[in-house]
């Protein structure tokens, strides 16, 4: 699945249930969102049948960003099967964020 854009509402929980996803809570205003948003693209595209890249904007979800108490962005979270199995903040190389979904 290719990276994608923005999660809303209603559809985070839905797409956080199955399998194994990288949700990438961040901000437009975020200079290190904007610097890990190329990074994420070709995590997604290199491990697209391992992985789900998806993106929250904490300004427009922000009762999301509540829930999984999001302070700082970007913060990075793994989840498998709707569980919590990693949770990074700030900007990652891509040598990590493999790293993280293999052990997830």
């Amino acid at each position: 699945m290719a990276y994608v854009k923005s999660v809303d509402d209603r559809t985070f929980s839905d797409i956080v249930a199955a399998g194994t996803v990288l949700v990438d809570f961040s901000a437009d205003w975020c200079g290190p969102c904007r610097m890990l948003a190329p990074i994420l693209e070709l995590l997604a595209q290199q491990m697209q049948d391992t992985v789900t890249v998806i993106k929250v904007d904490v300004d427009e979800s922000q009762s999301i960003a509540m829930q999984y108490d999001i302070s700082s962005v970007p913060t990075l979270i793994i989840f498998k099967d709707g569980v919590v199995k990693h949770r990074v903040v700030g900007l990652k190389d891509l040598a990590s964020l493999k790293r993280l979904i293999e052990e997830a």
